[in-house]
C-alpha cells in the first residue's frame, strides 16, 4: 500500500499516487512533449470545437478528507530548499543581473502569461537560454528526435505486447483507442513514447495539433524573431537517452497505469498546474516519494528515475549556464522541477558564486 493515504483515501487520489511519477517523467523532459508535439502535426487540425480544459486540485480534496497526510506533504515541501518561487533574479558582484524562470512544458494559457515581471526581464534580455535550442526549429528538431530509432523504438524485435500481459495489453489497447490510436500502430514505440501521447488532456493535445507552442518553445521561438542569441543547455539526443536509460518494468506499469486514468488525467493535470502557478515546486517532489510504494523494488525505481531525469540533468545545466551568465542580461527557462532541492539548479547556482532571490511567486 502507497504511504500517500491512508486506506480509506479517495480512488483518484490513489491513481495520483500510482501515476504521479511516471506523469512527472513524461510531462517533464522535454523531448517526450516536443516528439508528442511534432507527431501531432503530421496529422491534419480537425475542425471540431476546442475541448473545454477541466479538473479539479486533488490536493485540495486531499487537504479536506485527510488533513494529517497533507500537512505531512506540506511540512516536507516546506522545508526543500528554494522550494517557493518558478520566477528567480540571478545576480553577481561585476555582472549585469539575469533571470531564471521555472516553466511547465504545457501550452495552458495561465502558464504562458509567466509570472509578474518575467515578461519585461526577457524582453530586455540580449540572451534566451532554453533546456534545449533545438525546439525552435521543428525540422531541426524532428531530425535530432529521429536520428537514433533505438532511443525511440524496439529495435530487437520486442513489441508492447510483447512485454505486457494479456490483460494489461488489452487495458492500453482500449486507453488508445479512446485516444484515437490503435496498439498496432505504436506496438514497437518505446513506453516513454507512447506515455507522451497518453498523459496529456484532451484540451491540451488539441491546442498542440492546432499547432499552439508550448511555453519553452514560445520563449526560443520569440527570441529567434526578436534578434536575441537562443542557447540550449542541453541536447534533445541527451534527454531522450536519459528517457530511454530509465529501467523498463517501472515504464510499463506506469503507461499502463496513465491509461487507466482516462478522464482522471484532467485531475492529476490540474494539480500539477495548480502547485506551479502557485509557486510551490518543493510540494512536487515530496507528493511523488510519498507515492512510491514500500517496496524496495519500487524505491530503488524511483532512486533511479530522480537520479537520471532531475539531479543528473540539474548539474549538467548548472554547469553550462555558469560561462553564459558571465555575460549577465541573460533570461534563462527550464522546467520547474529542475529549481528546487539540495541539489536543483538554484542551489548549485548558489554553490557557483551566483545569488539567486526569488521574485514573488
Amino acid at each position: 500500500m502507497n504511504r500517500f493515504l491512508q486506506p480509506a483515501r479517495d480512488h483518484i487520489l490513489d491513481r495520483l499516487a500510482d501515476t504521479a511519477l511516471w506523469l512527472v517523467a513524461t510531462l517533464h523532459v522535454l523531448a517526450a512533449v516536443l516528439f508528442f508535439s511534432v507527431l501531432l502535426s503530421l496529422s491534419p487540425a480537425s475542425a471540431a470545437e476546442e475541448p473545454a480544459c477541466g479538473g479539479e486540485n486533488l490536493l485540495a480534496r486531499m487537504q479536506a478528507s485527510d488533513p494529517a497526510a497533507y500537512d505531512k506533504l506540506v511540512a516536507e515541501a516546506k522545508a526543500t530548499p528554494n522550494g517557493e518561487g518558478i520566477f528567480w533574479k540571478i545576480e553577481k558582484a561585476g555582472i549585469a543581473p539575469s533571470y531564471l524562470l521555472g516553466t511547465m512544458h504545457v501550452t495552458d494559457p495561465r502558464v504562458l502569461a509567466m509570472p509578474d515581471g518575467a515578461s519585461a526581464a526577457y524582453e530586455n534580455a540580449g540572451t534566451v537560454v532554453v533546456e534545449s535550442d533545438e525546439i525552435a526549429d521543428e525540422r531541426k528538431a524532428s531530425t535530432a528526435l529521429l536520428a537514433r530509432p533505438d532511443l525511440t523504438m524496439f529495435t530487437d524485435g520486442r513489441t508492447i505486447t510483447g512485454l505486457l500481459g494479456e490483460k494489461d495489453a488489452t487495458i492500453l489497447a482500449a486507453g488508445l483507442k479512446a485516444r484515437g490510436l490503435s496498439l498496432a500502430a505504436v506496438s514497437r514505440m518505446k513506453p516513454w513514447m507512447i506515455a507522451s501521447f497518453v498523459a496529456l488532456p484532451a484540451c491540451e493535445m488539441a491546442r498542440k495539433q492546432a499547432g499552439a507552442a508550448f511555453l519553452d518553445q514560445k520563449l526560443a521561438k520569440e527570441a529567434v524573431a526578436k534578434g536575441k542569441t537562443l542557447k540550449g543547455l542541453e541536447t534533445l539526443l541527451e534527454q531522450i537517452t536519459a528517457l530511454d536509460a530509465l529501467p523498463i518494468e517501472p515504464q510499463l506499469a506506469g503507461l499502463v497505469q496513465t491509461v487507466e486514468l482516462g478522464d482522471g488525467i484532467d485531475d492529476v493535470i490540474e494539480t500539477m498546474s495548480q502547485l506551479y502557478l502557485a509557486g510551490e515546486t518543493g510540494m512536487i517532489m515530496p507528493m511523488m516519494r510519498a507515492a512510491v510504494p514500500e517496496g524496495e523494488d519500487d524505491a530503488d525505481a524511483y532512486a533511479d528515475f530522480e537520479q537520471r531525469i532531475i539531479v543528473d540533468r540539474n548539474h549538467r545545466m548548472a554547469e553550462r549556464a555558469v560561462p553564459i551568465l558571465a555575460g549577465g542580461n541573460i533570461f534563462i527557462a527550464v522546467g520547474a522541477l529542475h529549481l528546487p532541492g539540495n541539489q536543483g539548479v538554484i542551489e548549485l547556482l548558489q554553490n557557483k558564486g551566483f545569488t539567486l532571490t526569488a521574485v514573488g511567486k
